[in-house]
């Protein structure tokens, strides 16, 4: 397995509120772990939320023994969440903070996700899928079938999100279990990277023949020749899978 990540700060904000963790070696039960978390929040309330659940939840899965992806994922994140949430009532420079989440592992051919907000996971090879669900108020309407995709209305109101951590003391979060194919790439992505570079040249850059760091680079290039309206976080993954059956 083999993975770049990189975080930039974009051409707008002047604080980088992205958080990212990237490991392709074991972290505690885990073979490997990702993380991807886009702050929000008052000055540096964001950056607070986003740091801390990345470097807590690391942390809870080094030492954690409860079995089983999911359930140890589930219970360390909701843990989290409870601690950001009573920091935000304790303290007035933080209330009102909170943060998007998306983490996962590969565990041999299968891969586990966790996601909270409208950061993102695709799963990319011959075409390009997102497998993680937006947490947003126009995916909402879009599902309600009060909202078309895209529309003006949608670009207007998309960077609001009905999910987050911290916000709440208790998290209703999605997982999703993937079974990888080899030649698979993974993307995790805050939306500062989703909202500036569409899924076409996303897929065009990853399936390209740079490597996995030049790969990382250039999409952080163009979420800035976009514009840059946002901090960018990307974590690519290269789960090499047809290496890993031959041995």
């Amino acid at each position: 397995m083999q993975a770049y990540a990189l975080t930039d700060v974009g051409r707008v904000r002047n604080m980088n509120q992205d958080y990212i963790f990237s490991s392709s070696a074991g972290i505690g039960s885990l073979a490997n772990l990702f993380i991807v978390a886009d702050g929000m929040g008052g000055h540096k309330a964001g950056d607070y939320a986003s740091r801390y659940m990345v470097e807590q939840l690391v942390e809870y899965m080094e030492h954690q023994e409860q079995p089983g992806i999911v359930p140890a994922l589930e219970s360390g994140i909701q843990k989290i969440n409870r601690e950001i949430y009573e920091e935000s009532m304790k303290d007035e420079r933080l209330f009102g903070m909170g943060t998007t989440l998306v983490a996962a592992t590969v565990d041999q051919d299968t891969l586990y996700v966790a996601n909270i907000g409208d950061s993102r996971l695709y799963l990319i090879s011959d075409g390009i899928r997102q497998v993680t669900k937006d947490h947003s108020y126009v995916e909402e309407m879009v599902s309600l079938g009060k909202m078309e995709r895209g529309s003006e209305d949608y670009q207007a109101k998309k960077n609001i999100i009905t999910r987050a951590v911290g916000t709440k003391d208790a998290l209703n979060i999605d997982f999703f279990e993937v079974t990888l194919s080899p030649g698979d790439y993974i993307l995790l992505c805050s939306d500062g990277l989703s909202n500036m570079v569409t899924d076409e040249e996303i897929h065009h850059i990853v399936t390209s023949d740079q490597t996995l760091k030049q790969k990382a680079e250039e999409l952080v290039s163009e979420a800035n020749h976009h514009g840059g309206k946002d901090n960018i976080a990307v974590i690519l993954i290269d789960p090499q899978l047809s290496e890993v059956r031959s041995c």
